[in-house]
Order: C-alpha cells, then sequence, then structure tokens
C-alpha cells in the first residue's frame, strides 16, 4: 500500500496581507501530478487545513474541489484530521457528503480507531487518527496544578493512552498507522507555526508515539523531519509553502510511505516545486546595491525580506520604486550607519546644542541623520524655549 502523507497547507493564509492563495493552488495541482505518477492508494493530512477557524470561501472551495480530485470519485480514500489553526466543527460539517466519496473528516480527538478499506491496494488501513487535542478539545482538565511539568507530564501520559487505546484494534493483516498534530519534543520549530506548546506543557515525548504503528503521521512543524528518538517511523512531512522569513532555504515536500501488513513501513521524500521562495537580502553596499540586484533580475519569483545598509532614511518615493520594481519586496528594513563614539557626560557642556540634538536622533532612529530643515526647526524651538524663561524671571 502506497500512502501520501501530506499537512498544514494553510490554505487562505496570507504573507504581510499578500495572497498565497495562487501558489497554493499551484501546490494542490502539483500534489495531484504526484498522487497519479506515484500511484498512491491513500491520503492522509495531518491537519491544519486551513489558516484560520474562519477561513475565506476561496480557500474552502479550493480545499473541497482539492479533495474531490485527489479522491478520484472514492476510489483513493482520504483521511483528514484537525490541527490547531482548524475549526473542529467547521472541518467535520461535511462529513455526511465526504464519507460517499470515502473523505473521512475528524475535527475532535477521541479514541476511535478508524478502518478504512484502500480498494486501489486491495488492502485494509487501520489508522489512529488523532486530531489537535488540546484541554478544551478533549473536553478534560489534564491537570489543575499549574506546575509546567506536571501539566507536561500528564498531557503526555493522556496523549499516549488515546493511542495506546487506538492500537489494541491494530490487525496482523491490516496496515497499522497512526497521525496527529501536535508537538513532539525534539522537533525542530519555525516562526510561522503557532506555538501550541504553551511553555512546553502540550509537548509529547517521542516514545510515547505508538510503537504497534508502522508509521506515524505527524503535523503542525512546518520543517520536514523524521523524529529520530520515536519507538517507530515517525515524521513531519512540513508544510508545502514556506509561510515565513525564517523557513527561508528550507526545501519543502510531502512524504510517501509505502507499508504491507507485519512488515516494516519504507519512506520517500517527494520534493515540491510549487510556490515562491522566500529569500533574505542583506544590502551591505545599500541602495546602490539593491538597484543592482534589480537590474540584474534576482530572485525575480521571490518574496524578500530586504535588509538594507544606509545613511538616511529612505523617502517615501525611494520606497514606492523598489516596491514596483519587484513586486515581492516585503519588508525593508534599514540598518543605519551609526557612531560608535559614546558622549561623555562631563563633556556635553561644550557641545554646541544642534549637535547634541543630531546625536540624539541618530540614537533614537538607528543611525538615521537630521537634515538641515529639522535641525533649523530645533533651533528655532530651543529659541522660544530660552526667550520664554527670560521673560517669565
Amino acid at each position: 500500500m502506497r500512502i501520501l502523507h501530506t499537512a498544514d497547507w494553510h490554505l487562505g493564509k496570507t504573507l504581510e496581507g499578500r495572497s498565497r492563495l495562487p501558489e497554493q493552488a499551484a501546490f494542490l495541482d502539483e500534489l495531484a501530478g504526484i498522487v497519479e505518477s506515484e500511484k498512491i492508494d491513500a491520503v492522509i493530512m495531518a491537519g491544519d487545513v486551513f489558516d484560520t477557524v474562519n477561513p475565506p470561501s476561496a480557500a474552502e472551495k479550493l480545499f473541497y474541489e482539492s479533495m474531490s480530485r485527489l479522491s478520484d470519485k472514492g476510489r483513493r480514500p482520504i483521511v483528514v484530521i484537525a490541527g490547531n489553526h482548524d475549526n473542529p466543527e467547521r472541518l467535520s460539517a461535511a462529513s455526511p457528503l465526504a464519507g460517499d466519496h470515502h473523505i473521512h473528516l475528524i475535527g475532535y480527538p477521541s479514541d476511535h480507531l478508524l478502518k478504512v478499506d484502500v480498494p486501489l491496494a486491495g488492502q485494509t488501513m487501520n489508522i489512529a487518527a488523532l486530531a489537535y487535542p488540546s484541554e478544551s478539545r478533549l473536553e478534560q482538565v489534564l491537570s489543575e496544578n499549574f506546575d509546567e511539568l506536571l501539566m507536561r507530564n500528564h498531557y503526555d501520559a493522556k496523549i499516549k493512552a488515546l493511542f495506546e487505546s487506538m492500537a489494541k484494534g491494530f490487525g496482523k493483516d491490516t496496515v497499522n498507522l497512526a497521525m496527529s498534530h501536535l508537538h513532539v519534543a525534539g522537533g525542530s520549530t519555525s516562526d510561522s507555526e503557532r506555538p501550541i506548546e504553551v511553555g512546553g506543557a502540550y509537548t509529547v515525548a517521542a516514545d510515547s508515539l505508538p510503537a504497534a504503528a508502522q508509521y506515524v503521521a505527524l503535523g503542525h512543524l512546518h520543517r520536514p523531519q523524521t523524529i529520530k528518538r520515536a519507538l517507530t517511523e515517525a515524521r513531519y512531512s512540513g508544510s508545502p509553502l514556506a509561510y515565513s522569513f525564517s523557513e527561508a532555504g528550507y526545501a519543502k515536500s510531502v512524504t510517501i510511505v509505502e507499508a504491507d501488513p507485519g512488515e516494516a513501513a519504507k519512506v520517500q521524500e517527494v520534493f515540491l516545486s510549487s510556490g515562491k521562495p522566500l529569500v533574505q537580502w542583506k544590502a551591505a553596499g545599500g541602495i546602490a546595491q539593491v538597484h543592482d540586484w534589480l537590474e540584474q533580475g534576482k530572485d525575480a519569483n521571490a518574496w524578500v525580506d530586504l535588509e538594507i545598509q544606509l545613511s538616511d532614511a529612505l523617502s517615501m518615493e525611494e520606497i514606492q520604486n523598489l516596491r514596483k520594481r519587484h513586486s515581492g519586496i516585503v519588508h525593508i528594513r534599514p540598518v543605519f550607519h551609526s557612531a560608535d563614539e559614546a558622549l561623555q557626560p562631563e563633556a556635553r557642556s561644550s557641545v554646541p546644542i544642534d549637535e547634541l540634538f543630531a546625536r540624539f536622533y541618530e540614537k533614537q532612529t538607528g543611525g538615521a541623520k537630521p537634515d538641515d530643515r529639522l535641525i533649523r526647526l530645533f533651533r528655532e524651538l530651543v529659541s522660544e524655549e530660552d526667550s520664554g524663561e527670560g521673560e517669565g524671571a
């Protein structure tokens, strides 16, 4: 049986107000191609279908169209669980219709083992599918004590018990899998994930994942990675797109699992080509270097985080020109050259007042220098203050 594991689509997510839906649609097109070319028998999606509990209608439409396409009129079963970004009730609301296409939408965590017939493989898949298990979604207070270590131990024990309960239904003649959307200790995080571990309290130990499963499909962490301390093959498939600049340089992928009853699973990583890369430019040479890069067409089809060394602040016209020449520039972060010398308190009386103001302005703005107009305005204010003090004396 060949199973495709994916997660963390975050449909509807934007990048500083810029829509990613065209890129997400391109990924789902690529995913449909992979499913066909790799002869995939079943698809499992480990949570965070959407980016918010109230996703835009265009994101929901894209999801349902993709589910229909991937299921191939029910011949290829699909299992989807809710992640921490998803509304569990909203995700599972379409279950009566989706079930007719062998699409299983699981909103809330439970200890119910899902048995799925996989017609393309002529086998049955047992899957311990645990949707995002927060205390509120479990409808259970795991600890009345706010001690972080105690809360973590109780949470870990609860998750382990849920998996063990489901694993009792695993069979010798079936493919046995587990999946969940949670934070496993030791996983590598990125800025684009909304923390669910609450200071470590919602963290699960690697050896609490069910050893009886041939493979554990995980969602939440956006970097593709294998959990090395797990007692069985356990892996985060990662997000299909880079969703923050902390993911710049990450290779994005989906995971293919080949498993037969009673045999160890074989795992293959399939890299993705869709989606714009997120890149970071550090222009030590200032605005001239940025213009040179734009002339060269550097990273023309990318989202750009620009850090630029400057002596003076950029004007609005210069900023607009940069964005016009490269529509993918998301951030422009000036780093101003600043004098390292510190003015000693005892020496201040010998320094002209406008020079003190210039140094203060430079310090407050990170290195920008005030122009002549601003210095003249400061002098006028000082003069008015001095005149006022003289009249009242």
